[in-house]
């Protein structure tokens, strides 16, 4: 989620290594909302502001009217650019198919939504005389991100890293990127508390912290797969993905 300035990728995630048994429904139809939205966003022109004003989530203004669920949920729809939205999908896109096919769609729809939930009402208890609008999918899916580690810590996913003037293609444990990304969530969320408009990152601290809550009550279906030999079969099949690429 956000408010006003943009914020930058520090990685790119492409793929992880671990395949859903299942086709998944929840995580297209998503994707395809977000961008549905964004592109009647783009379409009102003089007309945005009262859109944002009316659909964002405003903390200042929810509080006089806390009844009104709505910004709640339509917020999490809405974005600020063509990066702010990509970089969301593209997290989505890669980490949401497996919690779905763990879940299923309808548990997964439900746990995306309430870590948006939770998002948002931590950035409205931290920030609760803000008048800026804040609005994104980022807090939902630090849910997804905080459930993903939980149940696939050893999975890999090919990552673009920017070193100096270098781009690196590699394989990073999920683990060491989930945990990376959250602590500059954290990091970030306290650097610039108080500190007036930009990323909502406490919503993001909160998103990944209900994520690591809920996912147990939600991931019902078991996964027949060991990680171990799993892994070894998938590289053995593989084996150029080992290692670092230009």
């Amino acid at each position: 989620m956000r408010g006003g300035r943009s914020q930058v990728l520090q990685v790119f995630p492409l793929k992880d290594d671990i395949p859903s048994r299942t086709r998944p429904v929840v995580t297209p139809l998503l994707i395809v909302a977000n961008a549905l939205v964004f592109f009647y966003e783009l379409s009102l022109s003089e007309s945005l502001q009262p859109m944002i004003e009316r659909w964002a989530l405003v903390p200042s203004l929810w509080l006089e009217n806390p009844a009104n669920v709505f910004p709640l949920f339509a917020s999490m729809f809405m974005h600020g650019g063509w990066m702010h939205l990509i970089g969301n999908m593209l997290y989505l896109w890669i980490f949401g198919d497996n919690l779905e096919d763990r879940m299923g769609p309808v548990r997964f729809l439900v746990f995306y939504l309430l870590c948006g939930l939770a998002a948002a009402l931590l950035h409205v208890a931290l920030s609760p005389g803000s008048q800026v609008p804040t609005l994104g999918a980022s807090g939902a899916i630090a849910g997804v991100l905080g459930g993903y580690i939980l149940l696939y810590p050893n999975a890999r996913v090919l990552t673009v890293v920017p070193i100096f003037f270098f781009i690196r293609i590699m394989y990073i444990p999920a683990w060491l990127l989930l945990a990376i990304w959250f602590g500059l969530q954290f990091l970030n969320a306290v650097a610039t508390y108080g500190g007036g408009p930009g990323v909502a990152y406490w919503a993001h601290v909160g998103g990944f912290a209900a994520g690591l809550l809920l996912v147990k009550l939600f991931a019902n279906r078991p996964d027949p797969r060991t990680p171990g030999p799993w892994r070894a079969h998938a590289l053995d099949r593989e084996p150029n993905l080992k290692g670092i690429y230009d």
